[in-house]
Parts: C-alpha cells; sequence; structure tokens
C-alpha cells in the first residue's frame, strides 16, 4: 500500500506501531485486525553482516507483509535465546573465543513468557489474527510453536508462529531445521531488506582460520536478488496465512479473556511452567552435540535451569 505527498511523491504507508499516530492504528486496525510479531537478537553472523541480523531480518520481512497485504506491526524484540543449552556447544564451535560476543541474549524462559505478554497485548486489543516471526533458529522455533499450541486454547486471537523460512520452503512439514545462518540465506535476505547492513567485503580471504564470528560456509554466495525474490515468497505466504486466520477468527467467533497480567502470570504458572522440561531449548545438548569444556568462554551460562518462579540455578 503506497500513499501520496502532497508533492505528488509516492510514500510507504506507515505499518509500524511505534511510528503510527492514533488514528492511523485505528484506521490500520479496523482495515486488517492482524499484527506481526519480529523476534530475534544481537548476534555475531560473521563480520560482513550487522548483528542485529535475526530481528532486522524479520521485522523487515513483517514491514512489508503489513504495507503489501494489511495489518499492524509491533516493536520487534532483540533480546533473544543464547548461551545456555545446545546454543552454547554451538557458539564454542562457530563463534569461538572471542573476548566479547555483543550478544543480547536472554535465557529460554524468560523469552517464552515475554512472549505470553505480546500475545496479551495483542488479545486485549481485539486482534483477530497474531502472526509470531522469528528469525533466529536453533529449536528455539518448536518451542515457538508448542507455546502457541499451549496459549491458543486461552485467548481469541488466532495465533500463528513460524521460523522465517517457513515461509520460504513450499511443503514445510514442521521436522528439521532449514535457512542457514550468516551464510547464502540470511545474507541475502539481509541485504535485500537492509542494504547498509551487509558489506560482503568483510569477509575474510577462503585461507582465514575458522570459526569466523558465525560466518556461514557459503557466504560469499550470497546475492541481493535472490534476497529480493525470496522476501517476496516469504510476504505473499505471510499475506495467506493472515487472511486464513482471520477467516478462522470470523467463523468461530472466539471471546478474548487474556486481559490482565495476573492472567498472564496464572497461565504460565499453570499451563507453560509444567511444560518447559519438554522444550528443545531447555535441554543441555542438541542432536550431535558434544559438552562445553570448562575453560571455554561459553560454559558459565550452559547448564542454567529455571527452578521456581524467579530463580535459577547452576547445575
Amino acid at each position: 500500500m503506497k500513499a501520496t505527498s502532497e508533492q505528488g511523491r509516492s510514500i510507504q504507508t506507515e505499518v509500524r506501531w511505534e511510528r503510527m499516530f492514533p488514528d492511523q492504528l485505528e484506521a490500520a486496525f479496523q482495515a486488517c485486525p492482524v499484527v506481526y510479531f519480529a523476534y530475534g537478537l544481537c548476534e555475531p553472523h560473521g563480520y560482513h553482516n550487522a548483528l542485529g541480523l535475526d530481528a532486522l531480518k524479520a521485522h523487515g520481512i513483517c514491514v512489508r507483509a503489513a504495507r503489501e497485504h494489511g495489518g499492524i506491526v509491533a516493536p520487534p524484540d532483540y533480546w533473544h535465546i543464547h548461551e545456555s543449552s545446545g546454543s552454547a556447544p554451538w557458539a564454542h564451535n562457530e563463534i569461538g573465543q572471542v573476548p566479547r560476543t555483543w550478544l543480547s541474549a536472554i535465557p529460554p524462559w524468560q523469552h517464552f513468557k515475554n512472549v505470553c505478554y505480546h500475545i496479551r497485548a495483542a488479545d486485549r486489543l481485539g486482534f483477530k489474527a497474531a502472526i509470531l516471526l522469528t528469525g533466529h533458529y536453533g529449536p528455539n522455533w518448536n518451542d515457538l510453536k508448542t507455546l502457541v499450541e499451549i496459549v491458543q486454547p486461552r485467548v481469541g486471537t488466532r495465533l500463528y508462529s513460524l521460523p522465517d523460512f517457513e515461509a520460504n520452503q513450499p511443503g514445510f512439514s514442521g521436522t528439521g531445521d532449514g535457512g542457514d545462518h550468516a551464510g547464502k540465506v540470511e545474507t541475502s535476505l539481509l541485504w535485500a531488506l537492509e542494504p547498509d547492513c551487509v558489506d560482503v567485503s568483510r569477509i575474510p580471504p577462503d585461507d582465514a582460520p575458522w570459526p569466523r564470528f558465525a560466518q556461514g560456509r557459503d557466504a560469499r554466495d550470497a546475492n541481493r536478488l535472490t534476497g529480493e525474490r525470496m522476501v517476496a515468497d516469504e510476504v505473499a505466504w505471510l499475506g495467506d496465512k493472515a487472511r486464513v486466520l482471520v477467516e478462522e477468527y470470523d467463523r468461530i467467533q472466539p471471546a478474548h479473556t487474556l486481559r490482565t497480567f495476573a492472567q498472564v502470570e496464572e497461565l504460565w504458572r499453570d499451563a507453560v511452567e509444567p511444560r518447559l522440561g519438554e522444550f528443545h531449548t531447555m535441554q543441555d545438548l542438541w542432536s550431535g552435540q558434544q559438552s562445553v569444556p570448562e575453560d571455554s568462554v561459553w560454559f558459565e551460562n550452559w547448564r542454567v535451569r529455571t527452578e521456581g518462579k524467579g530463580r535459577t540455578e547452576r547445575v
């Protein structure tokens, strides 16, 4: 959707919640009561990508989807899962022994509790649909789907969560993994969405040692035009999904019941917390991984558990 300024110049319709005036939000809500939540974090993505790649990518895709198909994009969440569970062995091997990691990381349970509060905001405002898009991979997206499965019966807003690569893979079944990390795919996507945040001239020469701040092995194959095609495919997919969710809402006319902070805390205590043990991001190791050496910079937060409300302990 585009608007025209007094000078006749085409300008893009604002869809970013934090940049909209009240009348704009009300008009956008009436036209298409869909909200997009974008998730990621700051973490190493090679020397050629800005550290905010995950959230920049997810937010950029959501913004394009909302401009094309309608809806409102919530402020992006740059605090996500890292350092603990299988993220630590991965980081030990792919990021290495660096003096500063530049991570905006929080433990898994804190991230998922934050998401519950985001869903509460959508339900209280009366959105018919909410799409939760994560640009951060590992198995956290599996857990986000589990969380949505747990929460959906308690809210009226129709929920759908996904990693961005799901919208770019026809026939995606929800098993296995996809995308890459700071390689051809992610670099191409960020290049298309935020070209100032990609500088392929910073990629080390081929004979430079590994690891390279979590650079993907095929980063040199990145292409901005390839990224534009993938973004367009994902935007079309999200538009279709939003339409299906709104149709589902209109068909069943559910009540919006998650309204208070106290209700979120009750939901967390009674429904989510008892199932945290089955979340992938609460496991020490993921498939094929080895333990983190005690002298690694990634060891100290590796095996941390939630122990009751608001407390953590080392294992």
